[in-house]
């Protein structure tokens, strides 16, 4: 699976996912592949995949959107979304 946090750098939220994010991306490493959208770089890319709101996490598995959350959420949330728990 490939996990996209979709961020902001003036999303305080954002900041506090940003090192549970980090941290799934080393504990997980081969297992599962971690990127970040900065919305307001990429304003393309977070409207092809309708992010309103920030942060937002996609998990895509074999290019196809999993699972989608939007807000701060815990570390077990997260790996229940990747297939992961």
């Amino acid at each position: 699976p490939v996990m996209v946090d979709f961020t902001a750098t003036w999303c305080g939220p954002c900041k506090m996912l940003s090192p549970i994010i980090e941290k799934l991306a080393d504990d997980f490493e081969g297992k599962l592949k971690v990127g970040k959208v900065d919305v307001d770089a990429a304003p393309g890319v977070a409207a092809k995949y309708g992010i309103r709101s920030v942060p937002t996490v996609i998990v895509f598995e074999s290019g196809q959107k999993k699972a989608q959350h939007t807000g701060l959420t815990k570390r077990d949330k997260l790996l229940e979304m990747a297939g992961l728990s």
